[in-house]
């Protein structure tokens, strides 16, 4: 409710969504219900592959599984409230609503961020340390990595949950976005957000910029060990495998900075929807295709599959 700025606590939020685009809603709605189901659709496939085939059976398609996953997860905490939300005459959500789904959303982002950044460290110990690769990544190593991320993750978003839940909102309770994010959350609060801000940019350090340095870093050492290489095919080959996560990393991470680390980007609810569409919707959608398309182990797999389908029909 909003009856008084300063006596009365906000109990629910309006999401405003797609609003504004009132004659593009049954077009809206189709495009993001063909795009979620998509996701779903291709990143159960890929896990399924990946669990079938044992030639997939290695560190980097273990952590690609995981990937999958991960995002499956991650854009249905965005995506299923939103698709219901474009026929809703009245777009509400309980605050305890609002921010579980923030926890949640930030968790899966902040996991994904340390994912991508084991990933990395992955194909540096393949192609910069190929004899010691298997010792070095061995299956525990990898289960440990991925739980650690998920662990680190949940932490982090846990941390900017507690922070959130101090925060009073007592004013204006409608938020210009598909969900529930932070910058907009923190334009309606009424509380002073300087230390939560700083909270913030802390957690941006550890997490994004750790993140991105460990890929860097990786990428760095990938780099110059490609170009000491003298088979033509060995660098291409090097630098397929690297270009998928590369592509992946740069989309998630290059919005996400937009969203997150540009100053006053909640002041651009517009801007930030775009944005946010980009990192949240698309980029789930798209990953299993950057890591297959050119993948020739991921095609041969899909070979063998066909292969066992018709032998087990005819």
């Amino acid at each position: 409710m909003t009856w008084g700025r300063n006596n009365t606590r906000i109990t629910r939020f309006i999401l405003l969504g797609f609003s504004e685009f009132p004659k593009l809603t049954t077009v809206l709605f189709s495009a993001f219900l063909g795009i979620y189901l998509i996701t779903v659709f291709w990143n159960v496939c890929l896990i399924t592959l990946i669990r079938m085939d044992s030639h997939l059976h290695t560190p980097m398609y273990f952590f690609l599984s995981n990937l999958s996953l991960l995002d499956i997860c991650y854009v249905s905490t965005t995506a299923p409230r939103m698709l219901s939300d474009f026929f809703q005459k009245h777009k509400f959500i309980s605050f305890m609503g609002c921010t579980m789904q923030y926890f949640f959303f930030s968790s899966l982002a902040l996991t994904e961020c340390c994912l991508l950044a084991a990933m990395a460290y992955d194909r540096y110990a393949a192609i910069c340390n190929p004899l010691l690769y298997t010792a070095v990544m061995s299956p525990t190593c990898c289960v440990r990595m991925v739980v650690g991320s998920c662990l680190i993750g949940f932490f982090g978003s846990f941390i900017q949950l507690c922070a959130l839940l101090q925060l009073h909102f007592c004013g204006p309770n409608v938020i210009n976005h598909f969900f529930c994010d932070l910058p907009q959350l923190m334009i309606l609060s009424c509380s002073d957000t300087f230390y939560f801000q700083v909270m913030l940019s802390v957690l941006a350090v550890i997490f994004g910029l750790t993140s991105a340095l460990v890929i860097m870093i990786s990428y760095g050492f990938i780099i110059v060990t490609i170009m000491k290489m003298t088979s033509a095919e060995g660098r291409y080959k090097a630098f397929s495998t690297c270009a998928s996560h590369l592509t992946s990393v740069t989309l998630f991470f290059g919005s996400g900075i937009f969203v997150y680390m540009y100053p006053n980007s909640g002041d651009f609810p517009s801007q930030n929807k775009l944005t946010s569409i980009l990192y949240t919707i698309i980029t789930p959608m798209i990953n299993p295709l950057i890591y297959s398309l050119r993948n020739k182990e991921i095609k041969d797999a899909l070979t063998r599959w066909k292969k066992r389908i018709f032998s087990c029909c005819y």
